[in-house]
């Protein structure tokens, strides 16, 4: 697989891997009373506040077919691990993500930390692609966001970040494309038949819509997310297909 343009992929992976009941919204207050997000994704291809906590462990893969301005399919994978309470004070999950499937040879880590400030809302910070070892074409981007769960349906976020959020590829630019997009994200979920949330999100620099859905396999959740990226012409040569798969533990 190619990694050349892993880096407008690569969140899918970890949205999925954080939608499971086990890692997004593991050890819930006993307070908890009323609205609390729901167990599917929230976003496909930003970050959103809720993360993972409570010793977790949680795994994922995903991919773009094809990939942006090639005739490959591309992935990548991740396993990480979420610790602390942010309901009492910080939540912190990192993870280790392989970004050549082919070869296993490159590798970055992704770091998120956030506080829980009541039952529906939450605010977060991190960076991602902090590369581990030589390769790969994206740089560090950090990010703030803040996360509300609007109605017991309605799941809404939004963040400023740099770098990915808001600087184009090469290739983007010699197809005719501005250098830069509005290094604001944000993403809006709705949950649909209580079965699966519908999402769409600006991840700076195009839109993406999708779904998301977490199954249960003999009491193992599995997040699904699905869906179409690049939906308008500010950025890549064509719609694309995305997915993701997730799963996670508390040990």
């Amino acid at each position: 697989m190619s990694t050349t343009k892993w880096k407008k992929m690569l969140p899918v992976v970890l949205t999925a891997a954080l939608s499971v009941p086990g890692a997004a919204e593991a050890a819930p207050s006993a307070a908890s009373t009323l609205l609390r997000p729901n167990t599917h994704g929230k976003s496909l291809t930003t970050p959103v506040a809720w993360g993972a906590y409570g010793n977790v462990v949680f795994a994922g893969v995903g991919g773009t077919w094809d990939a942006p301005y090639s005739s490959e399919a591309d992935g990548a994978a991740l396993l990480g691990a979420g610790f602390g309470d942010p309901e009492k004070g910080i939540g912190i999950h990192a993870a280790l993500v392989s970004l050549d499937l082919d070869e296993w040879e490159e590798y970055s880590m992704n770091i998120h930390a956030f506080r829980q400030l009541n039952e529906c809302t939450a605010i977060g910070a991190g960076v991602e692609s902090v590369m581990l070892t030589e390769g790969g074409d994206a740089e560090e981007s950090f990010y703030l966001v803040g996360s509300h769960q609007a109605t017991k349906n309605l799941h809404l976020s939004i963040g400023v970040g740099s770098n990915r959020f808001g600087e184009k590829s090469d290739a983007d630019v010699a197809d005719g494309h501005d250098r830069y997009g509005s290094y604001v994200f944000g993403s809006v979920a709705y949950e649909l038949f209580d079965e699966f949330n519908a999402i769409v999100d600006w991840n700076g620099l195009n839109l993406n819509a999708g779904i998301s859905k977490t199954f249960h396999v003999e009491n193992i959740p599995l997040a699904v997310t699905v869906g179409a990226a690049d939906l308008t012409d500010n950025s890549g040569d064509e719609v694309r297909f995305i997915f993701g798969l997730g799963t996670g533990f508390k040990i």
